[in-house]
């Protein structure tokens, strides 16, 4: 629950009707159910499915790209993959390792002087057990003009300001902050921006050509349009203060068609110079909380069953990356609109995993009084997650989630009296009400479908 950016995915086994993948016509009737439960017949969105086994790439499209043209969507269009950008960090730092540049236990501290990491170490950093929380809580909301002066040096400020935890190496906790610094190393060593780096060392041997440390010119004009919470368009997440400083952690963009051709150099169907340092990250393992914290990839499961996966999840879209390594059999999802395509993932690679049940992202939204709205405003104890902030500003309530959510500053969008949703991510807040009309409580529905969580007022 407190990251909540987490989402599960798979992928299964050798030969398409042989392992019970689903079929063509199957893929499709699950993405349109999906995509109609989301937008409605009025569509705006869409769902790329891309599966691979040993007869090669198959793709199955529904929707469109939801800007103005609405194109249909196709294996070439290009999304933001979000935290999929970990394992091709985690490739990088893999490969940086392989060719000696630099080692596992190299201490942080080594390459970033300023980074209050004496004791953390690059292999900390990849596996999320370097005691940094999921991002800095200096941040202000993202509405504010004022948080788009935020700066690397902040960050730096955050990170040097933080006591060293007596928990690094050995607990696990979600980190952007993680890979933001790994992503420093990187091109500290490397002498070169992390984008030329990933460049030159992983997408141009592997034959990428439509993938990328962020938006480019030419796949801007075949991309999807992100939409939010409340299937509003949604920016670049490269555009968003904080975000853009580290494209490390989830920048990236890609197509279908190149995330198919990726796994298949994973999975050993085509050849690669960068087979050994694929084969790397699996090699060291941590705790994850139920799973395993590979480099870069996540880890469920043993022997044939076992799923090596990531997901992610940006302001505007989501994305899944899953394969199997005895079944060698791959999945990616890809979708323009921010709920979670994870639960498709496991569906397709293990039918008895249900699909989930999102709601229908269209909303009409209400003005109230500023009376009504300052009626909310407090404190509100979410007991072991921490305590929630409602205030407001201007026409709108804010809410602030506990530090380890790792969110901004988000605005409160009113759909009725008691009942507000928020646009950048599938998050909404129901304030209770006693006999007398006092407020004495909040549920608050966290994004991704987690357990909905009650907040008692201070």
């Amino acid at each position: 629950m407190r990251h909540v950016l987490l989402l599960l995915i798979g992928f299964i086994a050798c030969g398409s009707q042989a392992a019970g993948l689903p079929s063509d016509a199957d893929i499709h009737r699950i993405i349109e159910q999906r995509v109609l439960a989301i937008a409605g017949p009025e569509g705006g969105m869409g769902i790329v499915v891309g599966v691979l086994d040993d007869k090669g790439p198959r793709v199955v499209a529904y929707g469109d790209t939801g800007g103005s043209d609405r194109r249909p969507l196709n294996g070439d269009t290009a999304f933001e993959i979000a935290s999929v950008t970990k394992v091709f960090t985690a490739l990088l730092f893999a490969d940086m390792v392989r060719t000696g540049d630099l080692a596992l236990t190299d201490p942080v501290a080594k390459y970033l002087p300023d980074s209050n990491g004496r004791s953390m170490t690059l292999v900390d950093l990849a596996t999320h057990t370097a005691g940094l929380p999921f991002m800095p809580d200096n941040l202000t909301a993202i509405m504010e003009s004022r948080a788009a002066s935020y700066s690397k040096r902040d960050l730096y400020g955050f990170i040097a300001s933080r006591p060293l935890s007596d928990d690094i190496g050995s607990k696990w906790a979600y980190s952007n902050l993680d890979y933001w610094l790994l992503q420093e190393v990187i091109a500290a060593r490397a002498g070169a921006d992390f984008g030329q780096v990933l460049q030159s060392r992983l997408l141009t041997p592997l034959g990428l050509r439509n993938t990328a440390a962020t938006w480019s010119p030419e796949l801007k004009a075949r991309a999807a349009a992100g939409h939010d919470a409340a299937l509003q368009p949604a920016p670049d997440i490269a555009s968003v203060p904080v975000f853009n400083l580290m494209p490390a952690a989830g920048g990236m963009v890609s197509t279908a068609n190149d995330l198919l051709k990726f796994l298949s150099r994973v999975m050993g169907y085509q050849d690669t110079t960068l087979a050994p340092s694929m084969a790397a990250l699996l090699q060291t393992r941590r705790p994850a909380g139920g799973r395993e914290q590979a480099l870069g990839w996540w880890i469920i499961g043993a022997g044939e069953d076992a799923i090596v996966f990531h997901d992610g999840g940006s302001f505007g879209f989501s994305s899944s990356l899953a394969w199997q390594p005895q079944r060698r059999v791959g999945v990616v999802v890809l979708s323009n609109q921010t709920t979670g395509a994870g639960d498709i993932a496991r569906h397709l690679l293990q039918p008895s995993v249900p699909l989930g049940q999102p709601k229908r992202a269209r909303r009409s939204e209400i003005s109230l009084d500023a009376a009504v709205l300052d009626r909310y405003v407090g404190r509100y104890d979410m007991q072991d997650e921490g305590v929630v902030v409602i205030g407001r500003q201007d026409t709108l309530l804010t809410i602030e989630l506990p530090a380890s959510w790792g969110l901004p500053k988000l605005r409160l969008h009113a759909e009725k009296e008691r009942e507000f949703f928020t646009t950048e991510l599938p998050l909404q807040a129901t304030f209770e009400v006693d006999a007398n009309g006092r407020v004495t409580g909040m549920l608050v529905q966290p994004p991704r479908a987690q357990a909905t969580i009650h907040a008692r007022r201070l």
